[in-house]
C-alpha cells in the first residue's frame, strides 16, 4: 500500500559541495509521508558516493547526462507520492515550507499547485549561517514584501517567470495531464511548464520566504545563452493560447511586446559583450521587429555594426 504523500525530486549534477546541505534542509521538513529522490545526471564528482554514504534513506538513481529537464522527468516517473516537489541540488528549504503549503492548499478547493516566496542567496557556503536565517525570519511576516501573483496567473507569467522551481509543490496527476519538463530547452524548461500548468489550474503563492535560491559563479544563469529561450517559451504560449487567461483576464499587449523586445536586446547585448557580432546583430533586428520603438534594440544594433566596421578597418 502506498502511503507516500509527497515525493521530493532533486536533480543533481556535480553538486558535491552543496547537495548534503540541500538534503538536510528537505529531511528537516515537519511532514509525514515524504520520500526523497535524487536523480544524478551523470556527475563526475563525488556526489553519488556522498549521497550513498550519508543519506541511505534517499532513493538515488543515476542516468547518463541528459540535462536538468530529463532528470526531473525521471524523478517524476519514479515518484510514488500524490504530490511532487522540486529543489535543485544547491538550494535550501527553510523549516516549515511543506507544511505551510499543504495548509494553504487544504483551504483552497481544487488547489493542485503551490509555490512560495524565496530569497536570492549569493553564497558559496554549504549552509546559511544562523544569523542570516534569523534576519530573514524576522522579515518573513511582512506579507506585502513577499506577496506575488496567485490564482490564474497565466497573464502574469507572460510578463515574467514568477514561479521558482525549488518552491513548487504540485499534484503528480498534473504532470500526467500536461506533460513534464521539455528536455529540448536548455534554459526555461521550468518557465514553459508553469505556463502550461497555468492553463489548467490556479497556481497559489505562499507569501512567505521558505527557500534560498543560491547564486554562485558556476550557476547556469552566468553562462552565455545559446538561444533566446525566453522568447521561445513565451512565443509558444502566445501561439497556443494568446493573451487571455482561462479566467478571462487579458495580458497587457504592449507590455508583453516590450518585454519580448527586451529579451532580444538582452540576448543581443550578451553576445555583443563576448564579441559575437553577427548573433548580436540578428538579435538586435529581432528586438526591433518586435517593437520598433525599443531603444536598447537600436543601441545594441548600432554598436554591433560600429564594432564590425572598426574591425574591418583594422584588418586593412
Amino acid at each position: 500500500m502506498n502511503n507516500v504523500l509527497i515525493s521530493v525530486v532533486i536533480p543533481c549534477y556535480n553538486a558535491e559541495a552543496y547537495i548534503a546541505a540541500t538534503i538536510r534542509s528537505v529531511l528537516a521538513q515537519d511532514i509525514d509521508g515524504m520520500e526523497l529522490i535524487v536523480v544524478d545526471d551523470g556527475s563526475s564528482d563525488g556526489s553519488v558516493a556522498l549521497v550513498r554514504a550519508q543519506f541511505p534513506q534517499v532513493r538515488l538513481v543515476q542516468q547518463a547526462n541528459a540535462g536538468v529537464a530529463a532528470a526531473r522527468n525521471h524523478g517524476i516517473a519514479l515518484a510514488r507520492g500524490t504530490w511532487v516537489a522540486f529543489i535543485d541540488a544547491d538550494d535550501i528549504w527553510l523549516p516549515g515550507k511543506l507544511r505551510a503549503q499543504f495548509e494553504q492548499m487544504a483551504a483552497i478547493e481544487g488547489c493542485r499547485m503551490s509555490y512560495t516566496a524565496w530569497k536570492v542567496w549569493p553564497c558559496q557556503d554549504p549552509e546559511p549561517g544562523a544569523v542570516y536565517v534569523e534576519q530573514l525570519l524576522a522579515q518573513a511576516g511582512e506579507t506585502a514584501r513577499w506577496s506575488g501573483p496567485s490564482g490564474w496567473i497565466y497573464t502574469e507569467l507572460l510578463l515574467d517567470c514568477v514561479v521558482w522551481t525549488s518552491t513548487v509543490v504540485a499534484q503528480r496527476s498534473l504532470f500526467q495531464e500536461i506533460g513534464g519538463f521539455d528536455p529540448g530547452l536548455r534554459v526555461g524548461e521550468d518557465y514553459d511548464l508553469w505556463l502550461r500548468a497555468s492553463r489548467v489550474t490556479p497556481i497559489h503563492r505562499v507569501a512567505r520566504p521558505y527557500a534560498l535560491y543560491r547564486t554562485h559563479p558556476s550557476s547556469i544563469t552566468h553562462s552565455l545563452p545559446t538561444a533566446n529561450y525566453r522568447a521561445i517559451v513565451i512565443g509558444r504560449a502566445l501561439a497556443n493560447w494568446g493573451m487571455y487567461s482561462p479566467d478571462g483576464c487579458e495580458a497587457d499587449r504592449g507590455e508583453v511586446r516590450r518585454l519580448l523586445a527586451k529579451s532580444w536586446s538582452d540576448y543581443a547585448g550578451a553576445h555583443l559583450d563576448r564579441g559575437s557580432l553577427a548573433t548580436a546583430r540578428r538579435a538586435g533586428w529581432a528586438a526591433l521587429r518586435t517593437d520598433l520603438r525599443h531603444l536598447p534594440g537600436w543601441k545594441v544594433l548600432i554598436k554591433s555594426y560600429a564594432r564590425s566596421l572598426a574591425g574591418t578597418r583594422m584588418g586593412r
